[in-house]
């Protein structure tokens, strides 16, 4: 956002013309009360010289003035500079003015910020002082918001200027918490003097006059009006301005002063500028880091996504040839048990390939209506036996609850890392409280498309975590754990899922307030169906031929090993032109069996929808360690995820087979 674009709302948030003059005294930006107060169409002040809005007899003076000060700038508030200073229309109309000066910073090289006044009014002359530290402040919180490398960077200073500004002894931004449950006081002055006798902060009323969205005004504390205003004091006065973020309260400006009525017109508009141009600096921020966030995660995925497509094949390999030792050896216990072991160590490398595809959103997932209260209970069993006596679990749903549309065995596995991750947290036990309820996409905070959805949360009474480890704890391999006790791939892997599911993930943390994660997946548009029974074992080959498509030839030889001990007779190839060559002749093929990643030319889904062309009933199985989608062009395709037990690909390709034969 430009420097001209970060100004234009506060030059229209404040009440006087403002002028944004360069080096060479011209004019570059003015607010529509400038345009008004010197009678000037809009726009027609840009590039005009600033000696035009002077009388004639004074503009010399008035250069030399100026060109004096652009020399040694510096902030000159209103009613010091110890001349008259006269303001000019078009016309010739000409009235009496006071005007303000701040030198501003910025990309375009040394502007000049003037706050200009018609003080032809005695009320206006007699609060020209006043506001001219009003609009001084206002200029410098603009430089700020430019300046600010950081949300804090503005919003700590907010507190110590306005306190000055308004001569007051208490100001103080705060901020609601994710779970709009509390109040944080982001930065303060005058609620922690120590003193016996200092404001105090209601935290319930403050949540309410929060969630209103409005300001609220004491007047005076010793008033029976006040009783509703979230700080309790003895005496004086005090205003909370929300900061509103697209129209939802993210905290509030809070101000208070020992004597009563002390907020007047001014103060009031001044206390509102600042809160609204504090909020849109915060949400500006906020909305950046999301997207950095956001990039930097996806940037991961994608290296990550590679990764573990490469690391799947070594595993294809490693597996099947453990796989066929396994039947060679099957006489022989001690190099059965030795095989064993190592087909189980590559069972859990393809569990750690499958929470890398899982973040990286490239697992194969099975989405359908799931009933969550049902599985919530199967949870409920199954981490009460898990989690230890020191830990309680409870676990509600808010009724009515629609179905989740969501693949139900990725969701629980997604509950339980969850809930594991939460005991982890209170090493000397708490409290866990999982809670599934309807919401809409607003409740994720503008991240999800319009659509009904279920949230459900985790949250634990832990130790919280530090905002730099907030940051990171979706990042894969991640973690604070020490070593051997965690992989850091549990949040990554509920991320992932939940973003690939057309859901979000959000986590509110904070030290010594435990960790509250929340778990938003869209409804479903059907009710819950009951699972459909697994079939048998399947019924061994008859000699039917198999045309593998594997440009890994390591990966390629487990295939055709697979298949020949299944009873099949199987015929290789590399490429996809190779395999349409060997299917545009009289090469006989009962099934097709494809990986999706091909290397140069057509991937396996498209070879498939080109076999189809030339073969219209060919039954095709597909394999990948890494793609998720099997639609194209209207065909779906099977996919069986690598890597595959022998049992798998004899039980895929019998189906295949099974289902052209039931056609016919």
């Amino acid at each position: 956002m430009s420097a001209d674009a970060s100004f234009a709302g506060l030059f229209e948030a404040v009440p006087d013309a403002l002028l944004l003059v360069d080096g060479d005294g011209r004019i570059v930006q003015a607010n529509a009360q400038a345009e008004r107060l010197f009678g000037y169409a809009p726009g027609a002040l840009l590039q005009t010289e600033v000696e035009t809005l002077i009388p004639a007899a004074a503009r010399e003076r008035h250069q030399r003035y100026r060109e004096n000060y652009m020399a040694r700038p510096h902030v000159r508030p209103m009613g010091v500079s110890g001349q008259s200073l006269i303001g000019l229309r078009p016309d010739g109309t000409q009235f009496p003015v006071e005007i303000a000066l701040s030198p501003i910073g910025g990309a375009h090289g040394p502007r000049y910020l003037a706050s200009v006044r018609d003080i032809s009014e005695t009320q206006r002359a007699r609060q020209a002082l006043v506001r001219a530290r009003y609009d001084a402040l206002a200029a410098r919180i603009g430089q700020l918001a430019l300046e600010a490398q950081d949300e804090s960077g503005m919003v700590d200073a907010l507190p110590r200027l306005l306190a000055a500004a308004l001569d007051i002894p208490t100001v103080a931004v705060l901020f609601v918490s994710g779970d709009r449950q509390s109040v944080e006081i982001r930065a303060g002055v005058g609620l922690d003097d120590g003193d016996a006798d200092a404001p105090a902060l209601d935290e319930t009323a403050l949540l309410a006059a929060i969630g209103s969205g409005q300001t609220r005004l004491a007047e005076d504390f010793a008033g029976a009006e006040t009783h509703e205003f979230p700080l309790r004091a003895a005496a004086g006065s005090g205003v909370l301005v929300p900061l509103l973020d697209r129209g939802r309260p993210m905290g509030a400006l809070l101000a208070r002063a020992p004597q009563p009525r002390q907020f007047d017109h001014d103060a009031l508009h001044l206390l509102r500028s600042v809160a609204n141009l504090a909020a849109a600096f915060v949400q500006r921020r906020r909305t950046e880091e999301q997207l950095a966030h956001s990039q930097r995660l996806d940037a991961i995925g994608q290296l990550t996504g590679g990764i573990a497509h490469d690391f799947n094949n070594l595993l294809t390999v490693m597996s099947g040839s453990l796989q066929l030792l396994e039947l060679e050896c099957g006489d022989k216990p001690e190099a059965g048990e030795l095989i064993a072991s190592a087909l189980r160590s590559v069972g859990r490398g393809a569990e750690l390939t499958g929470k890398l595809l899982a973040f990286a959103r490239r697992q194969r997932l099975s989405p359908r209506a799931v009933d969550v209260p049902a599985l919530l209970r199967d949870v409920e069993s199954m981490l009460k036996r898990t989690l230890g006596d020191s830990v309680h679990l409870h676990v509600h749903c808010v009724e009515p609850l629609a179905a989740a549309y969501a693949d139900p065995g990725q969701l629980e596995a997604a509950l339980l890392n969850l809930a594991l991750n939460a005991r982890d947290a209170m090493p000397r036990g708490g409290e866990i409280a999982i809670e599934a309820a309807a919401c809409d996409a607003s409740a994720a905070g503008g991240e999800l498309a319009v659509g009904d959805y279920l949230r459900v949360t985790v949250a634990d009474t832990g130790r919280g975590m530090a905002p730099e480890t907030l940051a990171r704890a979706m990042e894969p391999f991640f973690t604070t754990k020490e070593a051997g006790r965690g992989s850091g791939l549990g949040l990554s892997m509920v991320y992932g899922f939940a973003k690939q599911s057309g859901g979000d993930l959000r986590i509110d943390s904070a030290l010594g307030y435990g960790t509250r994660v929340e778990l938003f997946l869209p409804a479903a548009r059907a009710p819950a169906a009951a699972a459909a029974p697994t079939g048998g074992a399947p019924e061994p080959g008859r000699g039917e031929t198999v045309l593998v498509v594997e440009d890994d030839a390591a990966v390629r030889a487990i295939a055709l090993a697979f298949l020949r001990a299944s009873g099949y007779r199987a015929v290789a190839v590399g490429s996809a032109a190779e395999a349409l060559r060997y299917l545009a002749g009289d090469g006989e093929a009962a099934a097709m069996f494809s990986d999706v990643m091909l290397g140069e030319g057509m991937n396996g889904k498209e070879l498939a929808v080109a076999a189809r062309r030339l073969r219209p009933r060919l039954p095709v199985l597909l394999t990948s360690g890494y793609e998720t989608e099997t639609a194209n062009a209207g065909e779906a395709f099977e996919l069986l995820r690598k890597p595959y037990r022998r049992e798998q690909v004899a039980a895929a390709i019998a189906r295949a087979i099974a289902a052209r034969h039931d056609g016919d």
